[in-house]
């Protein structure tokens, strides 16, 4: 039985299992996909704000020729920093459930069937999984998305953008700039307050030369192939959409966390 079993190897895990091994401490990551498997999906161009020593974890240097790190650097970095610790991660390990055992530990089961038994748990599973969900008829069709790859299979095809803070704006502006028609859809009055300085501008730009769509005080209300239905002014609108991205936020998995018993703020989800 290990000393502590870490759930999630994305930077946070990993950072932990250094901090444990550091300690004398003996760990297993389990993961469910695979090392800083959320920076993987996130979109293949997608540049950091920060650089790369903000990144840094386990003292090791994140070193590029550049100013600011990409997505690629930055798994890179991560999967040589877990080499270097040679930490023991059990790779595409879904986590299913979190027992107590006989001896006053842990068994963390995950949907293969392995089984894996720590004194300590650990869960570092972040909340990329999660993407909030409007609660729609339609949300689940083919069509809809809820993570933002790339955008040149949409070209030329009418999108609804659903959102209006950092991830919207940004994957709004990226499909308008590789040939979609572009609308977005929000619930607020304007664009939210806390998008980045210098995309904010650029969108509102775009908007005013109608070069994007913006609908706001706009609330969906269904979706099906080809259009999405929303509540605005007082009437119902439809909008052409051959594809949609809902980019509404993600939360944390607060099924598996109540499950062990943690307690959890019910606005935030955070837990107390």
């Amino acid at each position: 039985m290990n000393d502590v079993i870490i759930i999630g190897a994305g930077p946070a895990g990993l950072a932990c299992a250094i901090a444990a091994m550091r300690a004398g401490l003996s760990c297993t990551i389990v993961e469910q996909g695979s090392v800083a498997d959320a920076i993987r999906r996130f979109p293949v161009t997608m540049t950091w704000f920060s650089t790369p020593e903000l990144l840094e974890i386990g003292d090791v240097p994140f070193v590029i020729p550049t100013v600011r790190p990409t997505r690629i650097d930055t798994l890179n970095y991560y999967l040589r920093v877990a080499r270097q610790f040679r930490l023991d991660i059990r790779n595409h390990e879904r986590v299913t459930d979190i027992r107590r055992n006989a001896a006053g530990g842990f068994v963390v089961h995950t949907a293969t069937g392995a089984t894996f038994e720590g004194v300590h748990v650990v869960i570092a599973t972040g909340y990329f999984d999660h993407p909030v969900r409007l609660g729609v008829p339609g949300e689940d069709l083919a069509h809809v998305r809820y993570y933002y790859d790339e955008p040149f299979p949409y070209a030329g095809k009418q999108v609804v953008v659903v959102g209006g803070r950092n991830s919207a704006v940004e994957t709004a502006l990226d499909l308008f700039r590789h040939d979609a028609r572009v609308t977005l859809v929000h619930r607020g009055p304007t664009l939210s307050q806390g998008v980045k300085y210098w995309i904010q501008p650029d969108c509102e730009n775009r908007i005013k030369a109608g070069q994007i769509k913006a609908i706001f005080r706009a609330t969906v209300r269904s979706i099906a192939p080809g259009t999405v239905k929303v509540a605005v002014g007082g009437g119902e609108q439809s909008i052409p959409a051959d594809f949609v991205f809902v980019m509404a936020g993600f939360g944390p998995d607060s099924v598996l966390l109540r499950r062990v018993g943690v307690e959890l703020d019910p606005e935030t989800l955070a837990p107390r």
